[in-house]
């Protein structure tokens, strides 16, 4: 059965607030809101029925867990058919954390964290690159994340 929701300015607006911070409760996103927490309740449970919603993550500052090296990666397939073969292998390198099918130059850019940079040389040779179907990769090591943010969903008129 389908479930047919109309997104409105409250869905968006409790939506904003969470990704700025998922672990405000209910009952404070429906003070600055103005309804009550059981509506921000029965909203949130919409959208994760629909899919909208998913699974929330935490945020650490890896560099205080000992991963201090983030690393983008062009991959280069040597045939776009092995698509899915190298992403179910990527999938299992517990240091790629996305991957993205991209236009351009690369069949597709992927971000990894490393301990440092022995550790990316590890990944790089030992993983990554055995995996049958990519022919070569370019890496950019990233010095610093400037910043990062939730995508502010603008307010429907």
């Amino acid at each position: 059965m389908a479930l047919h929701y109309e997104i409105d300015n409250l869905d968006l607006q409790i939506l904003n607030l969470l990704m700025e911070n998922a672990f405000m409760p209910y009952t404070e996103i429906g003070k600055k809101l103005y309804v009550s927490a059981g509506t921000v309740h029965v909203r949130m449970n919409k959208m994760e029925k629909l899919g909208i919603v998913k699974n929330p993550q935490l945020r650490i500052d890896l560099s205080k867990m000992g991963m201090d090296i983030t690393a983008f990666i062009g991959v280069y397939l040597i045939r776009s058919e092995m698509y899915d073969r190298v992403v179910k292998e990527l999938k299992k390198i517990e240091e790629v954390v996305s991957c993205n099918y991209t236009t351009g130059n690369y069949s597709l850019f992927i971000k990894i964290i490393c301990r440092d940079t022995q550790h990316l040389r590890e990944v790089l040779h030992d993983k990554l690159q055995k995996i049958e179907g990519i022919s070569r990769t370019e890496t950019l090591i990233s010095l610093e994340e400037s910043f990062k943010r939730p995508l502010k969903f603008n307010l429907q008129k």
